[in-house]
């Protein structure tokens, strides 16, 4: 491929583009010095030839793809602690080597040491004591011993209350004894429990004084520190008393149980990770559409005139309503983590003072945005694939593993629809304080001026959308509220009422989160269109406004059963999404350019900067070993003699 050509496609592109693509990227960075700093970051990795790839993974088998793993995974964490001792690291690095884009790049298959700095050592900062702390902290940060979190079961996993491994008290010996009895009790999917980790945090139904007080986390050492070698199975180990994690509910040494504050704080390493997950859903969709927006500016097919050329494919507005709804879509789930993530913040520091007060609603909303950018950024990448037609399909695309890394979100940490049922509790006892005139919390704040009035006359406007939102929401909140009770009273027994009415109550927890979307990504726009440039302003309210008006078409039965919308009230909406279509078309290709993802982390043949897909599509099949012969030895082996068998 000749040197620094690019596509004339993407060269008219980018002359197209209303606004300078790096005042995007700057924005999203939070300024030009931090773009440059994770640049330098992003040159540090991908620059090391020892991190390169000398034959895609696709052709290793699962034993090579470990292998090359943990070898990846030693020289990456090596790095990070260059650039600690240099003043250049934080958590933040690590958590773009981890799972972030940065991580994804280097090790596309996931990181072996990545429980160890997400689940492992937050566990140990978030549930132990600051003694325990002390002891264990610095091994873990400075990989002196490698961890994993071991909750999930072989027969249970979001369903934490029904795990059986169990871990009883012997105030003889004052040590924990911890048994795996059953087959479905045995720890599975922990990442790397299997060969990396050395020390878990297993997580079991305590038992002391012949009282089971429910699920505690406990450290318990798996393979020798010097040999590797595995330590005797889950059968009658025994740890030391302080190996228990003991912030929050502790067994005192003669066995009496001291209970915790609430029983929610033993779920922060699980909130934590959640709202990990959306900022991570939101960036591997950023990924995905910034390859599948290239490539379709860069393709052309069919005719929109008969008389003239095939257009570039991003020039059907079908195409486009593929893929512009997935730009608006990240930077709504974009904005909704940060947001998030500003909580999960100021809740933590509140708990360490004591307060509880926002702890359960910082659990509904980190559970329904877990469940929502999950399933939304899964089904969004599916879409990009889908528009690339047979392209997107092949593994070079990066599309398939990717959407595969995003499908995982939707039942790990929480089953989705699960978390979306935890979020319905929530949402009742809201709905409950509404009707009996108690306060309410922000985030369900709407409830009480909706209760008074579900009326709403429609104008052009992103708050009028995210009104009818909250007003779809709390319908169905209402409905499903109503419907419950309505159950009870006949003589059904509350839980079966709460099953029997679970499809309304997941109904009622989208609902409300998407129109908690709708309207943090609005507020969050507001705020940043007075301090960019005019056109980059009006690029970001137009995506804003094509977030708001696709959500709400996506939901017209409920509109229309929830509000006094009309038909020609939807069909003024239709028009409107036409429109926000046709004014995102010019800066397309700009707004994927300023994510500014450098093409290693790209990894797409169809998503280069540079638009040569074509080239770059041979070019990667060239690499397959199956191409390095011209006859493979099966024709010799089994083709030949089956041909002249004369059947």
């Amino acid at each position: 491929m000749p040197a620094n050509t690019m596509n004339e496609d993407l060269k008219r592109e980018r002359q197209r583009c209303s606004f300078d693509p790096k005042e995007l990227t700057y924005l999203l960075d939070g300024g030009e010095e931090k773009t440059e700093e994770r640049r330098q970051r992003e040159k540090f990795f991908l620059d090391d030839p020892e991190l390169s790839e000398t034959a895609p993974s696709d052709y290793l088998s699962h034993k090579e793809k470990y292998e090359h793993a943990v070898k990846k995974a030693c020289i990456v964490f090596k790095k990070v602690q260059q650039l600690q001792a240099q003043g250049k690291a934080g958590m933040q690095n690590f958590r773009e080597v981890l799972g972030g884009q940065l991580g994804s790049a280097i090790l596309r298959d996931g990181n072996p040491l990545g429980l160890h700095y997400v689940m492992f050592i937050p566990t140990i900062m978030g549930q132990g004591t600051i003694e325990q702390q002390a002891e264990w902290i610095s091994k873990a940060w400075n990989l002196e011993i490698i961890g994993t979190y071991a909750q999930t079961e072989l027969g249970h996993g979001t369903f934490i209350r029904g795990l059986e491994t169990t871990a009883t008290y012997d105030p003889a010996t004052e040590e924990f004894v911890l048994n795996s009895p059953t087959l479905t009790s045995y720890k599975w999917w922990p990442g790397g429990l299997g060969h990396t980790a050395n020390y878990a945090v297993v997580v079991a139904q305590l038992y002391s004084q012949g009282i089971c007080h429910g699920i505690h986390p406990f450290i318990v050492q798996l393979r020798d520190e010097e040999t590797h070698l595995p330590m005797p199975g889950f059968e009658n180990v025994r740890i030391p008393w302080n190996y228990m994690l003991m912030k929050n509910g502790k067994v005192l040494k003669d066995g009496s149980y001291v209970k915790s504050p609430s029983s929610k704080l033993t779920y922060g390493t699980m909130i934590f990770v959640r709202v990990v997950i959306v900022q991570d859903a939101a960036n591997y969709l950023r990924k995905a559409v910034t390859i599948a927006t290239r490539y379709s500016a860069v393709r052309h097919q069919s005719h929109i005139k008969e008389s003239a050329p095939e257009p570039q494919i991003l020039d059907f507005v079908t195409q486009q309503h593929k893929l512009f709804p997935q730009l608006a879509t990240y930077f709504a789930l974009h904005y909704s983590g940060a947001w998030l993530w500003d909580m999960y913040n100021n809740v933590t520091s509140e708990l360490e003072s004591g307060e509880l007060d926002r702890l359960p609603e910082l659990h509904a909303l980190a559970c329904c945005l877990k469940a929502v950018s999950a399933a939304d950024a899964a089904q969004g990448i599916e879409t990009c694939r889908l528009a690339c037609g047979g392209h997107g399909y092949m593994s070079c695309s990066s599309l398939p593993i990717t959407y595969g890394l995003v499908t995982a979100m939707v039942t790990y940490e929480g089953e989705n629809t699960v978390l979306l049922l935890q979020t319905a509790r929530y949402l009742m006892k809201a709905w409950q304080n509404c009707l009996d005139g108690q306060p309410l919390t922000p985030s369900v704040q709407y409830l009480n001026s909706v209760r008074r009035s579900f009326g709403g006359v429609y104008h052009k406007s992103v708050p009028w959308i995210i009104a009818s939102m909250q007003r779809i929401a709390a319908g169905k909140i209402e409905t499903a509220h109503r419907h419950m009770n309505d159950k009870i009273k006949r003589g059904v027994n509350s839980e079966d009422a709460w099953n029997e009415t679970s499809i309304e109550l997941v109904a009622a927890s989208e609902a409300h989160c998407k129109a908690f979307i709708v309207e943090t990504y609005y507020n969050s726009v507001q705020q940043i269109v007075p301090s960019v440039s005019q056109q980059l302003g009006k690029a970001l309210t137009e995506l804003c406004e094509l977030y708001a008006v696709n959500t709400l078409l996506k939901n017209i039965g409920d509109l229309l059963r929830y509000s006094n919308v009309t038909t020609g009230d939807l069909e003024n909406l239709q028009r409107w999404l036409e429109e926000l279509l046709a004014a995102i078309r010019p800066n397309a290709v700009g707004i994927v350019d300023g994510f500014d993802i450098n093409d290693a982390i790209i990894a797409s043949p169809l998503g280069a900067y540079d638009g040569n897909v074509y080239e770059r599509l041979f070019a990667e099949v060239s690499k397959s070993p199956l191409n390095a012969k011209p006859v493979n030895e099966s024709f010799h082996k089994y083709l030949k003699p089956l041909l002249k068998s004369k059947m």
